[in-house]
């Protein structure tokens, strides 16, 4: 999607400022072109086309750094834009930590940007037509009076869309890496209503770097499914309980610990994770890997925005901290080792001996089952949080009955302390492969 000519153009612009006064510089192309077809109540709704582009420039002069953006891309434009960001540069303060990563540490087997995997050829052959025909076949329509039992379908929407992103990373030192992907998705959004007028929605999607991978049939129908098994939520009592949180929502407990491994909020002094690199702070069947070289899997990725190698590596091994993500800034800020700025396909090892949602509600036996999170907040410096949720009351491994308007509340530390069951069912399509969770003692308010 990146085209000779384009490339030709960042080199050319990398020249260019390195013999106009910068020391150092890297330059990040990122273009992407999105396509969508809508659909609502079985009619087409809306079709959009769109295409990004985008060149990044860090320079680096004297001391001092920046970062800068355009869109235009020919010469004299990029050339004009170089001379303009490198006269702020002289404004800026003196930031000695800012540097270049080592070359050691940049990734030498993202040349061609196919090597994860994740290009779809098939994507070159898609046509309007094609794209209306996947998105009307998924609409409900006729299957509707099947589908109503006990409700009516008040509203239903369904959208295609079919993407590709493609990245180059070039810098002064050598670097050069470049990562492309394609994207097919279907989402589903469903409205059903019961006799007494109340309404409930949900949400379904499904998506692949490889378009046969995608159930277009199946994903409204599954929407339908999760709106209408949530009529009829009925008051429930609070205190200390079990709780099971279905693998769509259960990243919601996960990225707060994520983020505070991030560099940016330990250099701020913002993470209730700080100083626990080495440090057991987890329960003991707590594993957390990242897994950004596994080639054809959502998520994947070779280097991060600098250019850096990602790793196989744990995060968090037997509860005990393994990494930190720091950017050669935020590194040197802290005096420690670089590694690379994010986990970027996170994974959760099985912990409790049952793989699927049934079979670690069965082992659980009784407790709330959360299916999805409304509003709340965390606290990143102290770990505290205290979310909305909705789901189920189940007992003897079965759902009782549906529950809503209900708050947990605790932090994060003594939640994952208390970590049971980790299943083996993570959706494929989620770049974050974090599956069904249960803990124990968990503070529920009605």
């Amino acid at each position: 999607m990146i085209t000779p000519e384009e490339i030709l153009l960042v080199e050319n612009a990398l020249s260019f400022a390195l013999s106009n006064g910068a020391d150092s510089a890297r330059l990040t192309l990122n273009k992407s072109l999105l396509d969508l077809v809508a659909m609502r109540d079985g009619e087409l709704d809306r079709v959009t086309h769109s295409l990004d582009r985008s060149l990044q420039l860090a320079l680096f002069a004297g001391g001092r750094f920046g970062t800068f953006s355009i869109n235009r891309l020919d010469r004299e434009a990029l050339e004009d834009f170089v001379l303009k960001a490198l006269g702020t540069l002289k404004l800026l303060a003196p930031d000695p930590m800012r540097s270049l990563p080592e070359p050691g540490r940049t990734a030498k087997d993202a040349v061609t940007g196919l090597e994860a995997g994740l290009y779809d050829p098939v994507y070159e052959g898609m046509t309007p037509e094609k794209r209306l025909e996947i998105a009307a076949r998924s609409a409900l329509r006729s299957r509707r009076t099947a589908l109503e039992k006990g409700f009516t379908i008040v509203s239903e929407e369904e959208e295609y869309s079919d993407s590709i992103f493609d990245t180059l990373v070039i810098d002064s030192l050598g670097t050069r890496c470049r990562h492309t992907e394609t994207s097919f998705e279907i989402a589903a959004d469903i409205t059903v209503q019961d006799p007494s007028g109340a309404r409930y929605n949900a949400v379904w999607w499904d998506a692949s770097p490889r378009l046969e991978d995608v159930d277009f049939d199946g994903c409204a129908e599954k929407a339908v499914g999760k709106a209408a098994e949530a009529i009829g939520p009925l008051p429930c009592g609070g205190g200390r309980m079990a709780v099971v949180v279905d693998t769509e929502c259960a990243s919601k407990l996960v990225t707060p610990i994520l983020n505070a491994l991030g560099g940016f909020a330990l250099q701020q002094k913002n993470s209730f994770l700080a100083s626990t690199l080495g440090r057991k702070v987890l329960g003991d069947n707590v594993t957390i890997l990242d897994r950004p070289r596994s080639a054809g899997r959502p998520g994947s990725r070779f280097f991060d925005s600098e250019g850096v190698a990602t790793a196989e590596t744990p995060v968090i091994e037997g509860g005990v901290v393994k990494e930190y993500f720091l950017s050669t800034w935020t590194a040197k800020k802290l005096a420690m080792d670089p590694t690379v700025e994010d986990c970027t396909r996170p994974c959760i090892a099985p912990t409790g001996g049952c793989g699927t949602l049934e079979e670690i509600l069965a082992d659980v036996g009784e407790g709330i089952l959360i299916t999805g999170f409304n509003g709340g907040n965390s606290n990143s410096s102290t770990g505290e949080y205290s979310f909305g949720i909705e789901g189920f009351l189940f007992k003897d491994g079965r759902r009782v009955q549906p529950v809503r308007e209900m708050v947990m509340t605790g932090d994060f530390l003594t939640l994952w302390n208390n970590l049971t069951h980790a299943g083996s069912d993570a959706r494929p399509c989620s770049t974050r492969q974090i599956p069904t969770l249960a803990f124990k003692n968990v503070e529920i308010s009605g």
